[in-house]
C-alpha cells in the first residue's frame, strides 16, 4: 500500500488498530501505530476479576512499602 496513494484506507486501518512500518529506500525509518485510547473498566468487571484474589493484610502491605519508599514529606530541594 503507498500512502501516497491510500492514506484514507490508512486511516481506516489505523481505526481497525492495524500499524505499519514507514520505510526510505527499504529502510525502516518510523512506525505508524493507532492512538492507544483509554479502556475504561466497569465497577462491575473489576469487581469480578479481583473476586479470587487473596485478601490483603494492610498492616503488613504498609510495612513492606515502608521498607523501600521514603515517605518523608519534607522536600528534598
Amino acid at each position: 500500500m503507498s500512502p501516497r496513494n491510500d492514506s484514507g484506507e490508512i486511516m481506516r486501518a489505523l481505526d481497525r488498530g492495524e500499524s505499519f512500518v514507514v520505510t526510505r529506500n527499504g529502510v525502516a525509518v518510523g512506525e505508524l501505530l493507532p492512538h492507544r485510547r483509554r479502556r475504561w473498566v466497569s465497577t462491575k468487571t473489576a469487581l469480578e476479576a479481583f473476586a479470587g484474589a487473596p485478601a490483603i493484610d494492610l498492616a503488613r502491605f504498609r510495612a513492606d512499602v515502608d521498607a523501600v519508599v521514603d515517605q518523608d514529606p519534607a522536600p528534598h530541594g
